[in-house]
């Protein structure tokens, strides 16, 4: 009886388990059907009036009492004469994803600074990108390219990686540094898919495809992919590789656009031989170099997360804590 006992309380806590996660899967797969209206919050924060702080910080362990005063007297001096008077260099980040959903936030970060910004402001882009879709990181480019029809200095420092898509965005800048080992280049177009289409016929499952158009379907997945077929997708591929080498040409007309058009990526120095990047240089080091004569910002647009997310997010790691409790309580005795 004892055993039936403790058997039967398991099958009901293994069935409320199993309810609450269904339960969890419907308010996710509810919320993930309405209309998505997110919406986000832009945050402008101070980083010279942070590096003040930490200087001040520093200055008032390392001095003594008087030659903290004298140099704080003369700091605040110097703020007085410098206040209002200093241009704005406006600090954004942009961290790529293969399909560049970042370029959402990035559109509402660029309009902001362009409703306050004057021609002798800047704006400096901390890119840090592989690559991706072409569509995706093209309007990429775009909202960056607004920001140099206003004649507003971008500069766009590479510590990382800048590829592909990525470069695609870099070459926008009127200026671009880099680290020394930062990877940039790779302008080349690729494309790759899995066929199986022998093993289906292996296994006798039909694949039926229709369209409407010669070419609405160059290569596919499950059917038998023809040689014309194949022949279109590599022309198409040509054709985007054309006009990414004619978009970087246009906007760094420097460039030897036939040898570093290959498809191949180059680290820093050999980067600035090759002169797809003006400076070798951190971001941190260049934004140091503007401290003393502008005031900085740097510009963030949050997205809200929905509902989806934050449930998601949060039935997992309560989910991970019970199922631990669970363990313990049912198999640890």
């Amino acid at each position: 009886m004892a055993f039936l006992m403790e058997y039967g309380m398991f099958l009901a806590k293994a069935a409320t388990i199993v309810f609450a996660i269904a339960l969890v899967v419907g308010i996710v797969v509810n919320a993930s059907h309405k209309p998505k209206a997110k919406k986000g919050q832009l945050e402008f924060t101070d980083i010279s009036k942070q590096y003040q702080q930490q200087t001040e910080e520093l200055q008032q362990r390392l001095l003594d009492k008087k030659a903290f005063k004298q140099w704080h007297k003369a700091r605040q001096k110097s703020n007085k004469l410098q206040d209002g008077k200093q241009p704005c260099l406006f600090l954004l980040e942009f961290n790529g994803s293969m399909d560049a959903r970042e370029t959402e936030s990035l559109r509402e970060e660029v309009t902001a600074i362009l409703t306050i910004a004057k021609p002798e402001d800047e704006v400096l882009l901390r890119l840090e990108s592989g690559g991706g879709v072409v569509h995706g990181y093209g309007l990429a480019a775009s909202q960056l390219d607004r920001i140099r029809q206003q004649d507003i200095p971008l500069t766009v420092a590479v510590d990382k990686v800048a590829a592909s898509g990525g470069y695609m965005m870099a070459c926008i800048g009127s200026k671009i540094i880099a680290a020394p080992f930062a990877i940039l280049g790779s302008i080349g177009v690729i494309a790759q898919l899995p066929n199986f289409h022998k093993l289906l016929q292996k296994n006798h499952v039909d694949f039926e495809q229709f369209t409407a158009g010669e070419f609405k379907r160059t290569v596919t997945l499950f059917g038998e992919n023809t040689e014309k077929g194949r022949q279109k997708f590599q022309q198409e591929l040509e054709e985007t590789h054309v006009l990414f080498k004619s978009f970087v040409q246009q906007h760094r007309p420097q460039l030897d656009v036939t040898r570093v058009a290959t498809g191949e990526h180059w680290f820093g120095y050999q980067a600035l031989e090759l002169q797809l990047v003006d400076t070798i240089q951190t971001s941190d080091d260049y934004l140091m170099t503007k401290m003393s004569s502008h005031r900085i910002f740097k510009v963030t647009y949050q997205l809200r997360k929905g509902l989806a997310e934050k449930v998601g997010m949060g039935s997992a790691s309560v989910f991970s804590v019970w199922w631990q409790k669970f363990v313990q309580q049912n198999w640890q005795r």
